[in-house]
């Protein structure tokens, strides 16, 4: 059975598809991005184990 790994990023709006480039070099894929009550971004990584 396949283990996975998680992530939760703070996204900087004028910096997102860096950040999320970076992250997707490193292996990781987005699952989700949400919006917080404050107006802030955050995104939802994974990443398979071993």
């Amino acid at each position: 059975m396949q283990k996975w790994e998680y992530a939760t990023v703070p996204l900087i709006v004028h910096a997102t598809k860096q950040i999320l480039d970076q992250w997707g070099e490193d292996g990781w894929e987005l699952v989700q991005v949400l919006v917080m009550p404050e107006g802030n971004l955050v995104a939802y990584l994974k990443r398979a184990k071993g």
